[in-house]
């Protein structure tokens, strides 16, 4: 668990799927993620809301991130999740078995801040393209709605593509929800510099 984050990058979890059934999402499945992918994406917008480059940039710590930092995090992250994903869901499968976790175990498993990990070098905030707030949430707000139209209409059959992680089992469906619930672990983490006591004022 405390790597949990590294071994969901590894190409591990894209190596090995499988089938269990031929069933397509229901509709409290797609209710069910694109709430959480909404409601993620309304914290993440609040907590930066009306914050000054001073704020954005602070660092609790030199080995710690910073507020704009995190944001530049979730957003490279969500789109190389859905990347992943989006292999996973066209694989070929060649056998049977079912997930480990429930919907609702995986998302507070991903969203439980008391196991750290290191993000995967790709993710890190220094690799991102995206240098101001404005630019990396107009990515962000752009892929997140992009990918609550995919779960709203997507006829894929993403519970019947399983990956095989170091841990346990997920599929394709649980990876969107990893999507959401990983924003929300890094805006709790933001939300953690803003409560620092350096935390500049304004």
């Amino acid at each position: 668990m405390k790597s949990l984050f590294l071994l969901l990058f590894f190409p591990v979890l894209f190596g090995s799927f499988t089938t269990y059934n031929k069933k397509g999402l229901t509709d409290a499945e797609r209710k069910f993620a694109v709430d959480l992918l909404n409601k993620t994406k309304n914290d993440l917008l609040a907590s930066v809301q009306g914050l000054s480059d001073a704020q954005l940039n602070f660092k609790p710590a030199p080995d710690r991130w910073s507020v704009l930092e995190c944001v530049q995090h979730i957003t490279l992250s969500s789109k190389g999740i859905f990347e992943g994903q989006q292999k996973m869901a066209k694989a070929p499968n060649d056998s049977a078995f079912k997930t480990s976790f429930t919907d609702e175990q995986f998302v507070a498993m991903i969203e439980d801040r008391s196991h750290k990990a290191q993000a995967p070098e790709p993710f890190k905030p220094v690799n991102s393209p995206y240098k101001t707030l404005a630019e990396t949430l107009a990515q962000f707000n752009t892929d997140r709605d992009n990918l609550i139209k995919y779960v709203q209409g997507t006829d894929e059959d993403l519970r019947n593509h399983v990956s095989k992680l170091p841990f346990g089992k997920a599929d394709a469906y649980q990876m969107i929800l990893l999507i959401g619930a990983h924003t929300n672990r890094h805006t709790q983490q933001l939300n953690e510099v803003k409560a620092d006591p350096g935390f500049p004022k304004q």
